[in-house]
């Protein structure tokens, strides 16, 4: 119970690497608030988590709907230790049929690229503004939720691996930046995880690779796995969760502006 009596918002909780955290910070003893879009799977997501927690409905991407997250958990749990920034997409933010979908740099268009931005980097920085006065007062930790795409090229998804890349440089920033305030910040990049964004990614890859034409999408995904992670299998929410946990808690004390692959050793080759 390394996180008892401590408060925790996981924003983008209500399902997939929100969902594992969510109840990694629960079995050790946090209260959670879970906000997600889909308020409706937030409540059951929050709901199982066997501890006192509550739901909210909020677009992470809105200054106005973030600052009042904050404040409803607040004034519900009294305070605020924990905030893990998780909110975000990685599907294109278009029809997987037209070309934008995997689209190359060059050739995105800027709706797809704001967007893309908005719903990962931009959620990272209004989550850690809004947090940050309440963490002051007693320290705390932040994390926030990167990928591997920010961490090399990524051809198939530009405008997601640079927003990522950007959560990396924000964390390493504010990390600096918060220290002397007792705020650890740090940052875990998920490798492959069998996620909504992954489905739409794998669905699209049906579209466009003749190979994977026949195959299911859940069978295209195991494929990629045997091909690029060392350890052979998959990653999952939960094991995100039980590192974010750990980061949170008293253990991690001196860890800070750290950015933490979990990726059965993708990026060991490069990427």
């Amino acid at each position: 119970m390394r996180l008892e009596n401590r408060v925790a918002i996981v924003t983008g909780g209500a399902r997939g690497i929100g969902a594992g955290i969510a109840r990694a910070l629960a079995a050790e003893g946090a209260k959670v608030a879970v906000v997600d879009l889909d308020e409706e799977q937030a409540g059951k997501t929050a709901a199982a988590l066997g501890t006192e927690a509550m739901a909210l409905r909020a677009d992470l991407a809105e200054e106005a709907e973030v600052d009042g997250v904050v404040a409803a958990v607040v004034r519900r749990f009294g305070r605020l230790d924990i905030m893990v920034n998780n909110a975000g997409a990685g599907r294109a933010p278009v029809d997987q049929s037209t070309e934008n979908y995997g689209a190359k740099a060059a050739k995105l268009d800027q709706r797809a690229w704001d967007e893309q931005v908005a719903q990962n980097l931009r959620t990272t920085f209004l989550g850690t503004r809004a947090a940050t006065p309440h963490l002051q007062s007693r320290g705390g930790s932040i994390v926030n939720i990167a990928s591997i795409a920010g961490l090399s090229a990524s051809p198939t998804l530009p405008a997601y691996a640079a927003a990522k890349a950007g959560v990396i440089s924000f964390t390493r920033t504010t990390a600096l930046e918060l220290a002397p305030a007792n705020i650890r910040v740090n940052a875990i990049c998920p490798g492959l995880l069998w996620t909504r964004a992954w489905e739409g990614l794998a669905t699209g890859m049906k579209q466009r690779v003749p190979g994977f034409a026949d195959m299911e999408i859940r069978d295209i995904f195991l494929d990629v796995v045997k091909r690029s992670v060392p350890l052979g299998r998959e990653q999952t929410p939960d094991d995100i969760g039980k590192l974010a946990a750990f980061l949170c808690s008293d253990d991690a004390q001196n860890i800070t502006g750290q950015i933490i692959s979990v990726d059965g050793g993708i990026t060991l080759r490069g990427g």
